[in-house]
């Protein structure tokens, strides 16, 4: 694969920031049709599905973003000279091309390949029908800033194929795949990895969980659950548990205060068999599959639980690896926590929202992946490189 310049790539940033700002008119008419076409059944796909002039903006913005960044490519990792005086030099290198499968949000055909582009990359982006026109306009933006910068199409490319043809593709890709990153449920993950002939990167379900310890600041907690919750219901980042240590002072009371803010803001509550002794009008959770789920609507459970050492069982057993909570005062309890639950991500005193490449200062950002190879939690730029040793001789033989 050519190896582009960073003025180079960097041109073509610029160029596809200006068609975008120029065909945002467009860009939302075309939307309109996904929008019109979409049954409202599913309000998160929906939310993630609409494109209007902030979405835009933000487009642009997540642009500007990763054209400031550093090009991450053949940067030094190590330089060693060995005493033979064989050099071995490792560096960052592009993947190859990376396929991204992904639902609903447009801004994705944008992220996901002003990233692999920047790391120079090609990229193939098979996106939802739901977002079919959406995709298609900003496709042709980035045809067209290629072009104008004297580069092939074949760096971005929308898949033009449906699911029966993408099974296919993934059994017997027709060019090289060198990673494959699916960004949405557990049906189009399982999809993925059961097809799919190369590296896989998993970009797994939230399901978050958030442990209101016997030690909470009561007001704080109040404060992060809501925002957790509430913030940005579509997002793989927004909560869905919530632990309440029994032993915290005014039990009941801080239960009914927490269901009562909650409700005011159209939380639809349901309960376990302890919580259920002090919200007796809300639905009791009937068997353990809701324990996996992620929600993706204005929905939570709340939980009774006695102590840590329960608390990270669960999360453990339950949670989709990305994002856990606690609230507590008490520093070596919240040290615990964060080194024995298996997430992502963890916070201590902080919303489960800010698992996010922009939040987190990695910029815009391909996925949240879950794996533990290569990488675990937003996939930036420098994510987006592998490494590449380069050994320089004399001749040099092994004996």
């Amino acid at each position: 694969m050519e190896l582009l310049n960073s003025d180079k790539k960097n041109n073509v940033l610029q160029s596809m920031m200006n068609i975008i700002d120029a065909k945002r008119k467009d860009i939302i008419a075309e939307n309109k049709k996904d929008l019109e076409a979409f049954k409202r059944d599913d309000q998160a796909l929906y939310d993630r599905l609409v494109v209007n002039e902030a979405k835009v903006d933000g487009m642009i913005q997540a642009i500007k973003e990763v054209k400031d960044q550093e090009d991450p490519v053949g940067q030094t990792i190590s330089n060693r000279t060995l005493d033979s005086g064989l050099n071995i030099v490792n560096k960052t290198a592009p993947f190859g091309t990376i396929m991204i499968i992904y639902e609903s949000r447009p801004d994705v055909t944008i992220e996901a390949a002003v990233l692999a582009f920047k790391a120079n990359n090609k990229i193939l982006l098979k996106g939802g029908k739901e977002a079919y026109h959406s995709n298609v306009i900003l496709e042709k933006c980035w045809h067209e800033a290629l072009a104008e910068n004297d580069l092939e199409k074949s760096w971005i490319r929308l898949m033009h194929i449906n699911r029966e043809e993408t099974q296919e593709f993934l059994r017997n890709p027709s060019e090289q795949l060198d990673l494959i990153v699916p960004r949405g449920g557990e049906r189009l993950i399982g999809f993925v990895k059961e097809h799919a002939k190369c590296a896989v990167l998993i970009s797994g379900r939230g399901n978050n969980f958030l442990y209101v310890s016997k030690n909470a600041d009561w007001e704080k907690t109040i404060k992060v659950i809501v925002n957790a919750k509430t913030d940005k219901i579509s997002g793989c980042n927004a909560l869905d548990k919530v632990l309440i240590d029994k032993n915290i002072s005014n039990y009941e009371s801080k239960v009914k205060e927490l269901a009562s803010v909650l409700e005011d803001k159209n939380v639809e509550i349901i309960v376990d068999n302890g919580i259920k002794s002090i919200l007796s009008n809300k639905e009791e959770i009937s068997g353990k599959d809701v324990w996996h789920e992620e929600f993706l609507a204005l929905k939570i459970l709340i939980a009774e639980v006695d102590g840590l050492d329960q608390v990270i069982e669960m999360i453990n057993d339950y949670s989709g690896g990305h994002s856990a909570s606690i609230m507590t005062t008490d520093n070596a309890e919240a040290e615990k926590f964060m080194q024995q639950v298996d997430s992502a991500a963890v916070y201590h005193n902080a919303s489960t929202r800010f698992t996010d490449g922009g939040q987190m200062g990695v910029g815009a950002e391909l996925a949240i992946s879950t794996d533990k190879l290569h990488h675990r939690g937003p996939l930036g730029l420098k994510q987006l490189v592998t490494n590449k040793y380069y050994v320089f001789g004399d001749g040099h033989v092994r004996v």
